[in-house]
């Protein structure tokens, strides 16, 4: 019996590890999917946004995570969430995202414990 046991056991894992590593292949996928597009030529105007988020607890979790989801937004390069001054800039394209679209993003992560406060964009004159 404990045999049995062991082997499914050991079954288990095999299958759960096939699994994962699907799901990661796919999210290199997607990543790369993703930069793909970014290469495309800016439509809109090309604008620089700063602002604070509060909430944040921590570097490697928080601020990666918004920093993630951020830079996958269509039309968006050059994300950078830095949690010591709990402050975020990015550029991105404004015929693609508005200043809305960001702030829904940012509180829209981990059931909206993440607040976009004093937000301010400037135009750049430069393509995606």
């Amino acid at each position: 019996m404990k045999y049995v046991a062991v082997l499914a056991l050991v079954g288990l894992a095999f299958t759960a590890c096939k699994n994962e590593a699907k799901v990661q292949e796919g999210t290199v996928q997607v990543e790369e999917t993703t930069s793909n597009a970014k290469e495309v030529v800016a439509q809109g105007a090309i604008e620089k946004a700063s602002f604070e988020i509060e909430g944040m607890t921590c570097a490697l979790g928080c601020a990666k995570l918004i920093e993630g989801k951020l830079a996958g937004l269509s039309g968006v390069k050059n994300v950078v969430v830095d949690f010591e001054t709990k402050k975020a800039t990015l550029e991105f394209d404004d015929a693609q995202q508005t200043e809305e679209t960001i702030t829904a993003t940012v509180e829209k992560i981990a059931n909206g414990i993440y607040t976009v406060v004093n937000m301010s964009t400037e135009e750049v004159n430069e393509a995606i």
